[in-house]
């Protein structure tokens, strides 16, 4: 069979490899040498570089090549990622070149996050060096199992066995604590093209593979198509009257019909069609590493961020605290008490780290003993609460939903895996229950924009709060009587009812002290939000905690919190605030209040159109 047949049974899919190594030990020579060795070069490149080398005066190398950046051939170092394409006899590659310079690491874990294999590379004359073991460590952290140690510039030390062997046995000794298994040691002379495309004479006592034959040996990643169906949202695309929901399929598949949760909002729909771009008829359905969109057979209204799953798979985790893995590259510490900005998948929110359980030197994976900070290329496994929740998966079980990075000052500085989860806290057992009975909910037929209209206004709880005596059942009366007066659906629930309703001989400090209470009294609100009133409330015992679960419980519907206090506003979900002499001006403060929801959109008045 001729080489042009041969060539045409390349898989149509990419096989994604990264090298990654310490700085000059030859990462740029040898992807050069690569492009050279298998024809891969556009025509004419070989000659204009080598003419290029030939007015500077500069001895011929592989590596210009590949550093075409003038910046980059200046400093000798490969800065930016980049990516290379390459073919064998028996498949086609694309090689991401990693940075192996510190100053550069940020730019390797973003590139090498989607590869499949890897080539480290060791320089046979300098050994292993502390950027070496740090990068064995990044690539345990992506999950990169399929790895193979390159001993690069065996020419610089005349080829010697035992040079090698020393090599091996070090780096070996490093990586079979972190579970990593090379699946070869390769001697080469990238420079030379010893052991790159061709097996020369040189080391006779090598019987390996040569870097092809063991980039052919790497198994491809099989399609995550086994996995529960994940897809982060994107971007939402309003075509009249149709709204498709965008994004990439990180794992699973969906099809035309599938029942889909949207997490954190717990919102679910039927998926209507799938959108492809440039396709002539659209697909029946969507597989893992895809692009694609859908249309539901409801409109619902979703937010850039919300990871879709199918209703009748596992349902990714959504919580405010995780246990992570994570590797920092910042030039400021990483520590407790400060904020970051936390991007997993297309969510981006505030985070703070709450807690170091191990602190580890990357080069040496000696833990650092009552450290509880990280310093630049140290890796730490610790505690990450987030500002609102977030929704994830365990990075063992769906890597691409489980790994993040962090961002200081505008700078990404962190890279990490969730590694465990508990939902030992409260909310987040609480939140789990929400997640349940929104699941299982027996939505009527009449949707909320349809009551909205009947009604001139939407659901929404008003809470006033404030400490006992300051009025807020006397306004929270006439704020009811109001809103019934303009044609309004009100209610005034209060928490004794609730409580009475439950069992009139319960202790009162028992029942406002039990979790308990919480629920019942937010499920009970629900119900009437559901129905489409304004619920009215007053609370002057349960703590801002307790308010925040009650906004989880009512959700999607707003919750308007008034406070009457002296003090002012400190905590960020208080909506309005009066001072009790503004709370003695009755009609004031209602007129306040119910102006207040006239402007956001709550009380909207008989014309309201959907």
């Amino acid at each position: 069979m001729n080489d042009t047949v041969q060539l045409s049974n390349l898989s149509t899919k990419l096989m994604r490899l990264v090298i990654v190594g310490h700085v000059d030990h030859g990462k740029s020579t040898l992807v050069g040498r690569l492009l050279a060795d298998t024809d891969s070069l556009a025509k004419g490149k070989m000659q204009f570089v080598q003419d290029i080398c030939d007015r500077q005066g500069k001895v011929f190398e592989f590596a210009f090549l590949l550093d075409a950046l003038e910046e980059e051939q200046e400093q000798g170092i490969t800065i930016d990622t980049s990516q290379i394409f390459f073919k064998t006899r028996k498949r086609s590659y694309v090689i991401i070149d990693a940075p192996g310079h510190k100053e550069f690491l940020k730019n390797m874990v973003t590139g090498a996050a989607n590869a499949e294999a890897a080539f480290l590379l060791i320089d046979a004359f300098e050994g292993v060096q502390e950027q070496s073991r740090r990068h064995g460590y990044i690539l345990k952290l992506l999950g990169l199992t399929q790895v193979a140690v390159v001993v690069n510039k065996m020419d610089m030390v005349k080829y010697d066995p035992e040079v090698y062997y020393r090599i091996k046995a070090e780096f070996s000794s490093f990586l079979n604590p972190l579970g990593i298994e090379p699946r070869m040691f390769i001697p080469i002379s990238a420079k030379l093209g010893v052991n790159v495309a061709r097996r020369g004479d040189e080391m006779p006592w090598y019987k390996g593979p040569t870097i092809l034959e063991m980039a052919d040996q790497f198994e491809k990643r099989p399609p995550q198509d086994h996995l529960p169906f994940r897809m982060p949202v994107q971007d939402i695309y309003k075509f009249d009257p149709r709204r498709i929901v965008a994004g990439r399929v990180e794992s699973g598949k969906v099809r035309v019909g599938d029942k889909v949760v949207f997490s954190p909002s717990n919102k679910t729909g039927v998926v209507k069609t799938i959108e492809g771009w440039s396709v002539p008829t659209p697909p029946a359905e969507a597989c893992s590493s895809q692009s694609v969109g859908f249309t539901l057979t409801e409109q619902l209204f979703v937010e850039r961020g919300e990871i879709v799953s199918l209703a009748d798979q596992p349902l990714p985790i959504v919580s405010t605290t995780f246990d992570a893995n994570v590797f920092w590259m910042g030039k400021r510490r990483l520590e407790k008490e400060r904020n970051y900005t936390l991007k997993l998948t297309t969510q981006e929110v505030a985070c703070e780290i709450v807690g170091f359980r191990k602190v580890i030197d990357a080069s040496t994976l000696e833990t650092l003993e009552d450290q509880d900070y990280l310093v630049k290329n140290d890796v730490a496994e610790l505690t990450i609460k987030t500002r609102q929740p977030v929704v994830f998966d365990q990075f063992g079980v769906i890597a691409e939903t489980g790994r993040f990075v962090l961002v200081d000052d505008y700078d990404v500085c962190g890279g990490g895996i969730i590694t465990t989860y508990s939902p030992t806290a409260k909310k987040d057992k609480l939140r789990d229950e929400v997640r349940l009975r929104d699941f299982h909910w027996a939505a009527s037929k009449i949707t909320p924009d349809q009551r909205a209209y009947r009604n001139g206004h939407r659901a929404a709880l008003i809470l006033l709060t404030g400490k006992a005596g300051v009025g807020k059942a006397v306004l929270a009366q006439l704020l009811e009587e109001k809103l019934f007066h303009n044609n309004f659906q009100s209610y005034l629930l209060d928490g004794r009812n609730v409580r009475l309703g439950v069992g009139a001989d319960m202790d009162n400090d028992r029942y406002f002290g039990d979790g308990e209470a919480v629920r019942r009294f937010g499920e009970v609100a629900k119900l009437f939000l559901d129905a489409g009133h304004v619920v009215i409330s007053t609370s002057n015992t349960f703590n801002q905690e307790d308010h925040s679960d009650i906004r989880m419980l009512a959700e999607p519907s707003p919750v308007v919190e008034v406070r009457i206090s002296d003090q002012p506003q400190t905590h960020g979900e208080v909506d309005i605030v009066l001072r009790p002499e503004e709370a003695g001006k009755k009609t004031e403060a209602i007129n306040k209040i119910y102006n207040y929801l006239k402007d956001k959109k709550i009380l909207v008045g008989h014309n309201y159109s959907i």
